[in-house]
């Protein structure tokens, strides 16, 4: 059936010579019947203008007749950046302006100035653009039941990006309070890449009645085309990850297109690729960069300079990855593999942003199994495959931080909000028990810290109500909550006063003045660094560049075993470079191939020390974590363990007596005792604590006119930390860091599937030497900490030399596989 639309909007889309698509139809019919909706569409298929059409409807003067426009907040959109907030309104005013509709439309983000805050609360715009941490922070003041009473629709934008997190499960505790302040309104998620429709309905529906969530597929637009770079004289590299061998062919791509976006994987990358770029730039073509570390203002002017058509090409990580509209953007080009297809399918459809025409994109891989990952990366794209992270239950630290902005806004019954909470389905899990373990830690910080006045931040009374100890826990609340925890950061200025951006604080505490590191595309020289700040000067000396921490991308489970589907594809090979093909070939011949479910074991002598390298498939932090635990037990079994080095497809191990059987090593009980010991003793455990610590308010990282260092924040939570190991051990964040650690920093999932294939699944090759597979690995180490494509140039070289003894055909091997 056919959505009737106001006239205001049909003839909009007359006069621009568009027609209404299908799902932008579907949304508009379902919204009238009641329904939340998921859209999922192109990118360039007028997503977000489906999620507003409802909202317009409702301020057309054919259906508001003689009264006058609906008062009050109507409509709240939400989406995981700022900037593409800002981009929204953009474009959003334009059809307002045009249909002649009463609407008033305000961003409201950390950016935002206070004193338009403040009066937004008290008269709201009918539309109001925000993030979920602003969203969060809003509903901690008291007058927010009035200002959200009117609410009647929520669209949340790019929702792949963060619902499986924990911003997403802010916004589930955010649109559970929205629910019971305004029962009546509806919710609308937009996306691009969803490989799992069915649990984000789920999610998006209030006690995740899937049913209440109508799926709306959006119209196909023209397939991307993709193609795979290749060295026009040289071969596929064996190691690095940069990709520098590309720069000439990728430089020769900007001067032939209008406009380039030029993804990386890490911030580092950017800076290392923006250098490279601009060395080769002989036609002083204007070249930008844009990375989350640069400072609003040059984030700002990069991204004006690009709406307006100044660049010819833009260096970019992450930042860019979603919904900003550059229609003029011709070409993206990916250095690096994409480690995932949904991932690449986001960033190709940053170019021409229009669903009728074709996205066009290069990968340029790194090393030869970079070369494979965009092989398969490519293949999924084209299949329509899509893949992305799972959702896991909803952490303990958001919930007491909701719970404090709750008691910020008003009292509440305890029992009232534990049903509102459980209304959302990613804390549907939480019992009584659990709530009242939150709670107290809430109230009093936990048993251990009760004799500090500074934890008791909520108050019971009887009955079951609880309210604020003091008003002037809530200024501390609203200054100190947060999801995003940056790494410990320091600013880096010229004297002037002008920001650049910020880098690591392990960084900057290893700067003297006289110093030379290249940042924001220039080359800085550090005059002093004091009070958290690096002050620089423009220097035209040699630079270092700094190394940025953080998450490493991960390698999807998708995309991980579709590699493997094409190392097991003998009669595929043909397809590629003679290079690889030859790589594989020989692999083949001097050794096996992984074949599907099997867990591949290569051991081999190599300067004087024994190796085995693990093809696992699962990632870095999966292999990382293996590697320690692995490398612990060799100890325990008194084979002399060396070390380890891992990226997202093996595991080299190294010692000085040789592995005769890994199936032992390998026992999946490792994941018991020796794990938990492992990450009690490591860095894990404190690096979790500190996170959960901040997100639950037990430390804080703001006071009224101070802000604390990275270090001091660390300080704090480390204290508390022992304190709490030593007298409270099951103490409620301790339970989130092991969640956090189990879950996310050492990928305990992906391991255990691991080890539950071994058991049945490995097979084990004794080699007289290193094999041609092992080489990607074997070049990295004792280059661990080096951050990735800072040492690409010494990679070729020394891969080279690995390569040729790994790439002879004789002698044989020295034993059948086991």
């Amino acid at each position: 059936m056919q959505a009737i639309f106001p006239p205001e909007i049909e003839n909009w889309f007359s006069r621009r010579g568009w027609r209404i698509r299908s799902h932008q139809q579907d949304m508009f019919t379902a919204s009238r019947a009641g329904q939340h909706t998921l859209l999922v569409a192109d990118t360039g298929a007028g997503k977000t203008l489906a999620g507003f059409l409802p909202t317009l409807a409702d301020f057309c003067p054919s259906q508001i007749g003689d009264e006058c426009p609906p008062e009050g907040l109507h409509t709240l959109y939400v989406s995981p950046l700022k900037a593409l907030a800002h981009d929204v309104q953009r474009n959003l005013v334009i059809p307002v302006e045009q249909m002649g509709l009463p609407v008033r439309i305000e961003t409201r983000s950390g950016d935002t100035p206070s004193d338009r805050k403040k009066r937004q609360r008290v008269r709201p715009p009918h539309i109001l653009l925000t993030t979920p941490e602003s969203l969060s922070l809003l509903l901690s003041y008291p007058d927010s039941f009035d200002l959200f009473k009117t609410l009647k629709r929520i669209v949340i934008d790019e929702v792949h990006a963060f619902a499986t997190g924990k911003r997403g499960d802010l916004l589930a505790l955010s649109l559970s309070r929205l629910q019971a302040i305004a029962p009546g309104v509806q919710r609308a998620a937009l996306s691009a890449t969803l490989a799992r429709p069915e649990e984000f309905r789920a999610w998006l529906a209030p006690w995740g009645d899937v049913g209440a969530v109508e799926l709306v597929i959006g119209e196909e637009g023209a397939p991307p085309e993709i193609e795979i770079l290749l060295p026009e004289e040289e071969r596929v590299p064996w190691g690095g990850h940069a990709a520098i061998w590309a720069i000439p062919q990728v430089y020769d791509l900007i001067r032939v297109n209008q406009t380039a976006l030029i993804f990386t994987n890490t911030r580092f990358l950017a800076e290392y690729i923006f250098q490279h770029l601009w060395d080769v730039n002989e036609d002083k073509l204007p070249i930008g960069i844009h990375h989350g570390s640069l400072s609003r203002e040059a984030r700002s002017k990069v991204e004006g300079a690009m709406a307006r058509g100044e660049l010819r090409a833009l260096v970019a990580t992450a930042s860019l990855d979603l919904g900003v509209d550059w229609g003029d953007v011709d070409l993206v080009v990916q250095m690096g593999a994409p480690k995932g297809s949904s991932r690449l399918l986001q960033r190709i459809g940053r170019a021409n942003h229009r669903l009728d025409q074709p996205s066009r994109a290069v990968l340029v891989p790194g090393n030869r199994f970079e070369f494979l990952e965009a092989t398969a990366a490519k293949e999924a794209v084209d299949q329509g495959q899509r893949d992305g992270e799972d959702f896991l239950p909803g952490g303990l630290d958001v919930l007491a931080q909701h719970i404090m902005g709750c008691a910020c806004a008003a009292p509440f019954d305890e029992a009232e909000l534990l049903a509102e909470v459980r209304s959302a389905p990613t804390y549907n899990w939480i019992d009584e028990t659990i709530w009242q373990r939150v709670l107290d830690f809430v109230a009093t910080g936990g048993y251990s810290l009760t004799a500090y006045d500074r934890f008791k931040r909520i108050t019971r009374e009887p009955g079951g109500v609880w309210r604020l100890s003091h008003p002037e826990q809530a200024a501390r609340h609203r200054l100190n909550a947060g999801i995003i925890i940056d790494s410990q950061m320091y600013d880096v200025r010229f004297r002037n006063g002008r920001s650049l951006g910020r880098v690591e604080e392990r960084f900057a505490a290893s700067l003297s003045p006289g110093d030379t590191f290249a940042f924001a595309g220039v080359s800085l020289e550090v005059e002093r660094i004091k009070d958290g700040e690096v002050i620089v000067r423009a220097s035209k000396k040699s630079a270092m560049i700094p190394s940025y921490g953080g998450a490493r991308m991960p390698l999807t489970t998708h995309l991980a075993d579709r590699v493997r589907e094409i190392l097991d594809d003998r009669a595929g090979w043909g397809r590629f470079p003679d290079d690889v093909r030859e790589w594989l070939e020989m692999q083949d011949y001097r050794s096996v191939m992984p074949g599907p479910g099997q867990l591949l074991v290569e051991s081999f002598p190599h300067a004087n020390r024994e190796y085995s390298v693990f093809y696992t498939f699962e990632g870095w932090n999966a292999n990382q974590s293996l590697g320690m635990l692995l490398t612990r037990r060799m100890e325990n079994m008194g084979l002399q363990p060396g070390g380890f080095v891992a990226n997202d497809y093996s595991l080299a191990v190294w010692g000085l007596k040789r592995i005769d059987d890994p199936v032992p090593l390998l026992s999946s009980d490792i994941l018991g005792e020796e794990f938990a010991a492992w990450v009690e003793s490591s860095h894990l455990l404190r690096r979790a604590f500190r996170e959960v610590a901040v997100i639950g308010g037990l430390v804080e990282r703001q006071q009224p006119g101070q802000r604390k260092s990275g270090r001091q924040v660390s300080f704090s939570t480390d204290l508390i930390y022992d304190v709490l190991r030593k007298y409270e051990p099951d103490h409620i964040l301790l339970d989130a860091a092991w969640a956090d650690a189990r879950a996310k920093m050492t990928d305990i999932g992906r391991l255990g599937a691991l080890l539950d294939r071994a058991e049945e699944q490995t097979v084990h090759v004794r080699l007289d030497r290193v094999s041609p597979m092992a080489v990607p690995v074997m070049v990295m180490i004792g280059r661990e900490s080096v951050p990735q494509g800072a040492v690409d140039d010494e990679l070729l070289l020394e891969a080279e030399s690995l390569a040729g003894v790994a790439m002879r055909a004789d002698p044989f091997r020295e034993g059948d596989s086991d």
